[in-house]
């Protein structure tokens, strides 16, 4: 025990000893001079670093100053004055010269490849002679070998419906085809639809046609916008699916195309794609813009439930709507080969059916009896809008071989008739029979079984 008691006690000595050493006169000078030598080394850095940066600005064309005060001049010599006015001579360069150079001047990349390529979107291979009612049992019997079935009177109202606007909405229960009708009109023309699933989180232009990337300085090209760019090369009917159209908001998004299919002159209908113009952009961009083709349709396909917005007044007024509520049975079809026609042959094939097959001077006056008495019962008129739509579209559907009562039938509970809708609901129930009784006495019995289906529908909801 003493033994380690003394060893302890002759560490602590030592440490004692050490301690003294360190804190004497000799070792705080050492302390001092240590000090001192990185004090100096620290100054020499920024000394070095300063005159590092004076060089790279001496070496900047710009910066005349900081280079005569490192020469040791006071005033600029004969030498800088000339260099300095040759630099002030040069044109400043525009604030897109930077990204053109990066990218060679393209920002649309696949629209400058579609201008490469644009021979193959001019065919000149195209049918002249079918008929709209030939198109629509052709287009039935081409479904069907795809096995997908279709009553003719829905085909008639789809062919009916394209020739009055360049949108429709297919709506009804989820199953019945609406996408792929749409979808397989593409294909019977040869010309595959673009089929675009709308996103929920959809407001406005960009989210259909794209947006200029500023990190990557290029445009961000979407399906919809290489399709647009295309079809104004082309002389084929191109048709654009809004897949679930109302998961958004349609009236956001859409705005500025139902704003411009509005124009009644198709070569003012121009889309502002970005807000300048560089020199190598697209051929067919004017200033910035490009042309709303005329030989694109908008189909959207719509649901109702929960997860959707209901569809505005200013998209249903303006677009035409076709309800696909039942399946169809299958049947043998015979086999049909693509066809390939112009929307100009389209049109031309409607406005002739609208002179041959003008809606008669009965169903005129009928219209106008039936008007009188929707203003008197439910403060609802028809408006020249819809009177447009009901004159253009009754004669196409009965050149595509059908009905001219079916086709009035059809339209008024689709343009009219939906909005009683929005009408007090007490009054409309009781108001229901009465207008059933009206239309058979205006039309005759059995006349117009969807206007007086749908009326029913509402009184029973209600």
């Amino acid at each position: 025990m003493a033994s380690g008691f003394g060893c302890a006690t002759e560490y602590l000595n030592s440490m004692g000893d050490v301690w003294d050493y360190l804190s004497s006169g000799y070792a705080l000078l050492i302390y001092a001079l240590i000090i001192i030598v990185l004090v100096g080394l620290l100054i020499a850095s920024v000394l070095i670093a300063d005159n590092k940066s004076k060089i790279i600005i001496d070496k900047n064309p710009n910066a005349p100053q900081e280079r005569d005060a490192l020469d040791g001049k006071d005033k600029p010599d004969d030498t800088d004055k000339k260099s300095k006015d040759e630099r002030a001579a040069k044109p400043k360069k525009s604030k897109n010269s930077a990204p053109e150079k990066a990218n060679n001047g393209e920002r649309f990349p696949t629209l400058i490849k579609i201008d490469r390529e644009k021979e193959k979107y001019e065919r000149s291979d195209y049918d002249e002679s079918i008929t709209l009612k030939t198109l629509c049992e052709n287009l039935r019997n081409y479904a069907a070998n795809q096995k997908l079935y279709y009553d003719i009177e829905d085909i008639r109202r789809f062919i009916a419906g394209l020739s009055v606007s360049h949108i429709m909405i297919l709506q009804g229960m989820s199953g019945t085809g609406k996408t792929s009708l749409a979808y397989v009109f593409g294909k019977y023309l040869d010309n595959p639809s673009t089929v675009i699933p709308v996103q929920p989180m959809w407001k406005e232009r960009t989210d259909l046609l794209g947006y200029y990337n500023e990190f990557t300085k290029q445009f961000n090209e979407t399906p919809l916008l290489e399709k647009m760019y295309e079809a104004n090369y082309g002389k084929d009917i191109y048709v654009t699916v809004l897949d679930e159209m109302n998961i958004a908001r349609v009236e956001y998004y859409f705005a500025e195309f139902l704003s411009m299919l509005e124009i009644p002159d198709a070569e003012k209908r121009y889309l502002t794609v970005v807000s300048n113009q560089w020199e190598k952009d697209p051929k067919l961009l004017k200033e910035g813009m490009i042309k709303l083709p005329d030989n694109m349709w908008f189909i959207g396909t719509a649901n109702n439930d929960d997860s959707t917005f209901a569809i505005s007044d200013k998209v249903y007024d303006r677009a035409m709507v076709m309800n696909l509520d039942n399946k169809a049975e299958p049947f043998i079809a015979a086999k049909e080969r693509t066809v390939h026609i112009t929307a100009e042959r389209f049109n031309a094939m409607a406005t002739a059916a609208r002179k041959e097959y003008r809606m008669t001077k009965r169903n005129e006056r009928r219209l106008e009896m039936l008007d009188k008495y929707m203003i008197e019962h439910f403060h609802v008129t028809f408006g020249n809008r819809i009177m447009t739509q009901i004159r253009k579209y009754i004669p196409v559907y009965v050149a595509c071989g059908g009905d001219e009562l079916n086709a009035l039938d059809d339209i008024l509970s689709k343009k009219v008739l939906r909005k009683i809708e929005t009408q007090n609901p007490i009054y409309v129930k009781n108001a229901a029979e009465g207008f059933c009784r009206y239309l058979d006495d205006l039309f005759g019995d059995d006349k117009m079984p969807l206007c007086k289906q749908l009326m029913r529908r509402f009184e029973k909801n209600i």
